[in-house]
């Protein structure tokens, strides 16, 4: 079965994603809130327009994705235990930040900049909300955003793309670079 949404809807679905926890917001503070729902909300969002086009890969290819960026982010946590503005624990990096960036990346690297760039200035702004609340560091947040977007980039495919490009690295002398095709 194949959903037809067009981008209007779904920038009213990620509206009203967004708009959902209003007495929250009023305790805890509108911007706060914004990337508490932020970080579920654009994952969700992700889905739902895979779902939309029809797109069972690209579903797939965002659980790995986002999969691998918590887990990532996580064990890094754990790992380094540095601790939060606001005198909390596991500060780095930000799981707000990763989640919510692992939607975004994969919109990005899946359907490509129109989509992409509204996605990752809403996630943008739930980072931003996690330093701005006192949660984070600035650096943890940019882990966070450095995570998403190499596990998207390495295990997202982009969907009808006549541009692909992967990094090298090897070769008779340690050497690194960028491959790429274009399809005709």
């Amino acid at each position: 079965m194949m959903i037809v949404a067009s981008r209007p809807l779904i920038a009213l679905m990620f509206v009203a994603a967004m708009a959902l926890p209003a007495r929250r917001a009023i305790a805890k503070g509108a911007f706060e809130s914004y990337g508490d729902v932020g970080q579920y909300a654009l994952p969700a969002i992700a889905g739902l327009l895979a779902l939309s086009k029809d797109d069972r890969d690209g579903i797939a290819q965002l659980a790995v994705s986002g999969a691998v960026s918590v887990g990532t982010t996580v064990a890094l946590k754990y790992a380094v235990d540095e601790t939060r503005p606001n005198g909390g624990r596991y500060s780095f990096p930000s799981g707000h930040t990763s989640l919510a960036f692992a939607g975004a990346a994969f919109i990005h690297e899946r359907y490509g900049w129109e989509w992409g760039i509204p996605a990752e200035l809403a996630a943008a702004a739930v980072a931003w909300s996690r330093v701005d609340a006192g949660q984070h560091h600035w650096y943890d947040v940019l882990a966070s955003v450095g995570i998403a977007h190499a596990s998207a980039f390495f295990l997202v495919d982009h969907k009808e793309s006549n541009v692909t490009l992967f990094p090298m690295v090897g070769g008779r002398k340690p050497s690194f670079g960028i491959v790429g095709s274009i399809r005709f």
